[in-house]
């Protein structure tokens, strides 16, 4: 932390005033709440890249994984054992906020962390592999109405979680009960996909930024994106959902939070870098690159949203008798 000293004189006197300024932390690292390959991965490495290129830090930030009931460890890990640290930034989605609405974190809630940033917006949508018989969306849901038994759906959450609540929601717009259908948990997006691409799930519940690599090598069908309208540019031949009659909008935002004890110096330098980095035509590209659209809040903004969505989605949780 700098001291500046402001010499000023009026007459014969002299003052001294000390202004307080928070440098870039010495160490900066990026916490993954998951396994490699998934959203979470895809957030931290975003930010990685943008802060080196333009030169918010000196040195490369360090990217570590700390899977675990998709954020909880790391909530925890932060909250109570780490919770000063000025360099450390962890990763969140949606999805976290929707399992804190279900007191997943454990004791912990949504004012135990400093919310700090969003880098931009996903969207939800489901998948199946390239050479799946299931061409559109219809033609799943009929299958599925038939025998829901049949099918077997992954994602990188926990029963209550995003992913399988996107599909939950599917199942309750086709007339099927949510709690009678396939679904296999992995311990994050990355894994879930790799059991497609294996074969040992026929249907993939995730976002549409992680499937991003596998739609570009041809591995991947995606049969409905759950956005309002069609997104722009290669993604734009991807149907909605709500174009093939579900009406299922779900956006994923994506950013960052910090320990409760980080300084509100070293705070404020964070949210300030951010702001430059979400206007900076590096970071924008970067945030193209991975399949995210704009989405910026910081600070203030960002903690009010994030405390207003944690509210929203725990009533969805209740109708789904997931929280009380």
């Amino acid at each position: 932390m700098k001291i500046i000293k402001i010499l000023l004189t009026t007459g014969n006197l002299l003052f001294c005033a000390p202004l307080f300024a928070a440098n870039a932390p010495d160490k900066t690292e990026c916490i993954a709440p998951a396994k490699p390959g998934g959203g979470f991965d895809l957030t931290c490495k975003l930010v990685q890249i943008s802060l080196l290129t333009t030169k918010a830090i000196d040195s490369p930030m360090r990217v570590t994984f700390m899977p675990g009931g998709v954020g909880a460890v790391a909530y925890n890990a932060i909250v109570a054992q780490r919770p000063a640290e000025p360099g450390t930034i962890v990763a969140f989605s949606g999805g976290s906020l929707l399992n804190l609405a279900q007191g997943k974190f454990g004791r912990y809630n949504v004012n135990d962390v400093r919310w700090l940033a969003s880098v931009g917006t996903d969207y939800g949508m489901i998948a199946v592999r390239s050479d799946s018989p299931y061409k559109t969306l219809k033609d799943l849901i009929d299958v599925f109405q038939k025998e829901p038994t049949k099918i077997v759906f992954g994602a990188g959450a926990s029963i209550g979680g995003q992913d399988w609540m996107k599909t939950a929601l599917l199942a309750k717009k086709a007339g099927i009960d949510p709690h009678k259908m396939r679904y296999v948990a992995f311990e994050g997006g990355g894994e879930a996909l790799t059991a497609l691409l294996g074969n040992h799930i026929q249907v993939f519940s995730g976002d549409i930024s992680e499937s991003l690599p596998y739609l570009t090598s041809n591995k991947l069908r995606v049969l409905a994106v759950y956005a309002d309208k069609r997104l722009n540019g290669a993604l734009a031949p991807i149907p909605t959902a709500k174009e093939q009659g579900y009406d299922i909008v779900w956006p994923v935002i994506r950013g960052f939070y910090v320990g409760p004890k980080v300084s509100d110096e070293q705070y404020q330098w964070w949210v300030d870098t951010f702001k430059k980095l979400q206007q900076s035509d590096e970071f924008k590209k970067q945030r193209e690159l991975r399949g995210l659209f704009e989405f910026n809040m910081t600070g203030k903004e960002l903690d009010d949203y994030v405390k207003k969505q944690v509210i929203e989605y725990h009533e969805m949780a209740k109708s789904f008798g997931l929280a009380k």
